[in-house]
């Protein structure tokens, strides 16, 4: 069963879905844009039987509060506070990490301020090295270069409702199986009022995560968590290099390609699942 709460993090309302026995090894889900723990809905029922599972919708996402940006800047860095306390609000001590796209760089924040914490990671299409990064990212790489209103306006084509579908069915074989509310939850909340300026914030601090790209490799380096990328291979913006590198730095680290895009739970929910399991039941025992 999954279970629909919300928690008060800092004066925000974060909401979460949670399955799983709260006594079982524990996994934090942290989902990208422009999604929410919606996306994770496939892959909580297979995967609740063995551990407790945590998927919250980050500020700004989802049912999650949205404060106005007078009063919450929208950084990565501010993002992964309000995970941090979450963890703590929730009872999460020591646990794994799956990280996809905007959750890589905000989980692997929290790997930094609490290695301890971080039992094993999953990262789903979420990069941490300059080699995964493809042509796609330009017109968001010219915004950080020149960070002036016309640029800004450009990457406005990204938070389009034929954009969002886009990236859900880029690269995947048979879009029949992507689900239609996906794509179409995404777009409406979005569409909320205001909610387009904290998504350029987001594009424009994106490069704050590019410039940790080294401190996340030392950290691999270091600590050598158990890691598996488990990645879309047709993803038009992480590019499966990004799966390969992890492995120059984390000798624990394990790379399965899956034939789909970006959302790769989208299509294949139940094969990432089963490498999951295969690997935290041998990495965790």
């Amino acid at each position: 069963m999954i279970r629909y709460r919300t928690v008060a993090v800092d004066g925000l309302n974060i909401f979460y879905r949670e399955a799983g026995r709260p006594e079982a090894p524990a996994v934090l889900l942290l989902h990208g844009f422009p999604s929410s723990s919606h996306m994770f809905r496939g892959l909580l029922p297979l995967l609740a039987d063995r551990y407790r599972l945590v998927a919250p919708d980050l500020p700004g996402f989802g049912f999650s509060d949205a404060p106005d940006r007078a009063r919450f800047r929208y950084t990565f860095d501010n993002l992964a506070k309000i995970m941090e306390r979450f963890a703590d609000s929730v009872g999460l001590k020591r646990h794994a990490i799956y990280v996809f796209d905007y959750g890589a760089p905000v989980g692997f924040r929290l790997a930094l301020a609490r290695p301890e914490r971080i039992s094993a990671i999953v990262s789903q299409n979420g990069n941490a090295y300059a080699e995964g990064l493809s042509e796609g990212w330009n017109p968001i790489q010219k915004y950080w270069q020149d960070p002036i209103p016309a640029n800004r306006s450009a990457l406005r084509d990204f938070l389009t409702p034929q954009a969002i579908r886009w990236q859900y069915t880029h690269g995947v074989a048979d879009e029949t199986l992507v689900a239609p509310e996906s794509y179409t939850l995404d777009s409406a909340l979005l569409a909320r009022p205001g909610n387009d300026e904290i998504q350029l914030d987001l594009f424009l601090d994106y490069a704050s995560n590019v410039a940790l790209y080294p401190k996340f490799q030392e950290y691999f380096r270091t600590h050598q968590p158990p890691l598996l990328a488990a990645w879309g291979q047709h993803d038009p913006f992480f590019l499966p290099p990004g799966a390969e590198a992890f492995k120059c730095d984390n000798r624990n680290a394990e790379v399965r390609l899956f034939d789909t895009g970006h959302f790769a739970l989208e299509t294949h929910a139940h094969e990432i699942a089963a490498a999951i399991r295969e690997f935290l039941d041998r990495k965790l025992a």
